[in-house]
């Protein structure tokens, strides 16, 4: 399974991105997805996650409201729509895929629970 993360850019607080995860070689429609970040100095940390058809969705508490994560099974792709960008979303995103399809707490916000991952999609958010 090949993950290709792409969307990430340069935007001013306030603003909006869509970042795209296209896959390939594997049956996605079966995959719960995720998305990570990882900052400058920081550790990864768990973004948004959602179950193989789309019935489910977790967000970390930072990104509650301001960003949505869907699916499109049929061009095997996963988004994550970020509104009201803050300085603090700076980071590297990373797309994962976990081939359980079933996505649940506390394990969802692991990165141990997946089993590919993408090549990640620099955001930077300008004060």
């Amino acid at each position: 399974v090949q993950l290709q993360a792409s969307g990430g850019g340069l935007v001013e607080t306030g603003g909006s991105l869509r970042l795209s995860c296209a896959a390939s070689g594997g049956t996605f429609s079966s995959y719960a997805m995720a998305w990570f970040r990882q900052a400058p100095g920081k550790e990864r940390e768990f973004v948004a996650a959602i179950s193989w058809n789309g019935g489910t969705t977790y967000y970390s508490d930072s990104v509650k409201g301001r960003f949505t994560i869907s699916r499109d099974n049929a061009k095997n792709t996963v988004y994550l729509q970020m509104n009201s960008l803050k300085p603090e979303d700076t980071a590297v995103y990373y797309c994962a895929a976990d081939t359980y399809g079933i996505i649940e707490l506390p394990s969802v916000s692991s990165g141990y629970e997946y089993d590919y991952w993408g090549q990640g999609t620099l955001v930077t958010v300008s004060s």
